[in-house]
């Protein structure tokens, strides 16, 4: 019976029989029908909340994914949209979020260690690590272009890690990217500049900027797979967003070390010694990896016996030959969000500065605060992914990115504080609906014995295409026509093959087991 409901119950057979036939001999009068009164009056009392406005329902469908996680139900129905549940997956069931933070921090530290080379690479190294008579704009390509050699890297990494990952498992693989990471990134911290050792500055410091290629390349594969296939069926989008997470909060990390550090430091020491510090306090990583390594548990679906290692001897290959059209769908669905991430935390940086004048410390703030401001907006959006499907979140987010690529560049030449936050902070929001239920999207494109190298090499591809040559590409557009509208148009564009991509993959998206 439908409580809730005005006058007899549709569910009743009766009442529907009453309904259609018309009144009995001898009932009430229609004027005077009894209607259904609810028995319990706190129930009549709740009847206006059907009519609740739909700001009121969407606050709805975006908080409670959130609080059911940390007060789950003690059933959960084990099926949803036609997905078969294996065993694993029932057990699962029962939320282990333990996982997913601990695969939230490592990746949180370990992309620090990836951005704070990119906030370096716009305000240092074009000044330390190149001849002191090259120009400016020289400069600041060649600084980009060693930032680049890290997207250039992930790939393979993505092949190295993912290859290993299929075989021996995922936690062994990420806590090897883990300790890459952090070691190439204080070696960083600690490599004298070109004045000191000349041409072995640059060349030492593309060589480990490509094992910080190598690391995340696989870092991220690893921390999205111990999150989805630790989570129950209908909650892999917002386990998987704990580690997209990781992001912005190392982005967060990487810019709050440059603030504290520029405002306790003078100008001359900022540049001698102050830059740093964020790249030596990186070996924390390596304390991370030892806790993952003794503090996550793998279940047995993760951990592969000697014996099927020795039947699969390449995964990667597998992938390759069985799934290449998922994975170059899935690189052409990612380089809308990564291109206009980079450009918005990059590239804006050294435009603001260097073209407009702005504040390098508003500038950093507003980096910082649009990136906190994206840690929820993720969240949110891989619980309505769960709710209302990856595709339809994702096409949205592209959508609205390309349209605001044509408003980010006015708002930073404005100049204002507000306009400059709005900028950064807007289009990352955008962002986060396609970023947020991504990890999601992309572990369901590939059966388990090949899904650390799909996800991870449909992943590193849409880095290189859309985050490690966006900076260089937008400076030699502004340089060639002097103008941010066909940096603009760019972002755009590659909005719209974002687009196209997750269209075409609906057509082989299937639910499969993340078993």
């Amino acid at each position: 019976m439908d409580y809730l409901s005005d006058g007899p119950a549709v569910h009743d057979p009766l009442a529907r029989g009453r309904l259609e036939s018309g009144p009995r001999p001898g009932a009430d009068p229609p004027g005077r029908h009894r209607t259904f009164k609810c028995p319990v009056p706190l129930l009549q009392f709740l009847r206006p909340i059907r009519r609740r406005t739909i700001a009121l329902v969407l606050s709805y469908n975006l908080l409670t994914p959130l609080v059911r996680e940390w007060c789950p139900p003690s059933k959960r129905r084990p099926e949803r949209q036609g997905e078969r549940m294996s065993a694993s997956d029932v057990s699962a069931n029962k939320p282990n979020l333990k996982v997913a933070v601990m695969a939230s921090a490592g990746a949180a530290v370990e992309w620090y260690d990836f951005f704070i080379y990119g906030t370096a690479a716009a305000l240092v190294f074009p000044h330390l690590f190149f001849p002191a008579d090259l120009p400016p704009f020289v400069a600041q390509i060649a600084s980009f272009s060693t930032f680049a050699v890290g997207f250039i890297a992930r790939p393979v990494g993505g092949m190295l890690f993912g290859h290993f990952g299929d075989i021996h498992g995922r936690k062994r693989v990420l806590v090897a990217a883990m300790l890459i990471m952090g070691l190439s990134t204080t070696l960083i911290g600690l490599l004298p500049s070109y004045a000191s050792i000349g041409a072995w500055a640059p060349l030492l410091l593309v060589l480990l900027r490509f094992a910080q290629g190598l690391a995340v390349g696989g870092q991220w594969g690893g921390a999205a797979l111990l999150a989805i296939e630790s989570a129950p069926a209908d909650r892999r989008g917002f386990y998987g967003s704990f580690v997209q997470v990781g992001v912005p909060l190392g982005v967060v990390l990487a810019n709050s070390v440059f603030l504290v550090v520029s405002a306790l430091s003078t100008e001359s020491a900022f540049m001698a010694w102050g830059w740093r510090i964020g790249f030596v306090l990186s070996v924390l990583l390596i304390v991370i990896a030892i806790v993952v390594h003794f503090g996550v548990t793998e279940s047995v679906a993760d951990s592969v016996s000697e014996a099927t290692a020795e039947r699969r001897r390449s995964p990667l290959a597998e992938a390759a030959r069985d799934h290449w059209r998922q994975i170059l769908l899935a690189g052409g669905a990612f380089v809308a969000n990564n291109t206009c991430f980079y450009i918005a935390i990059t590239y804006a940086v050294a435009y603001g500065t260097t073209r407009v004048g702005i504040d390098r410390d508003l500038l950093l703030f507003a980096v910082m605060a649009a990136n906190v401001l994206m840690i929820p907006a993720l969240l949110g959006c891989g619980a309505l992914s769960d709710r209302y499907g990856r595709r339809g979140i994702f096409l949205i987010g592209a959508f609205l990115s390309g349209l605001w690529a044509f408003a980010v560049f006015p708002l930073l030449e404005n100049a204002s504080p507000l306009a400059v936050l709005a900028a950064i902070a807007v289009q990352l929001l955008f962002v986060s609906m396609m970023y947020g239920p991504q990890a999601a999207l992309f572990a369901e494109l590939f059966p388990r014995s090949v899904r650390y190298s799909g996800a991870s090499l449909g992943y590193q591809i849409g880095s290189v295409i859309g985050g490690g040559f966006a900076p260089i590409i937008a400076t030699a557009l502004f340089a060639r026509y002097q103008s941010s509208l066909p940096i603009s148009i760019y972002l755009a564009a590659m909005c719209a093959v974002s687009f196209v991509s997750v269209v075409l993959l609906g057509h082989r998206i299937r639910a499969r087991r993340v078993d």
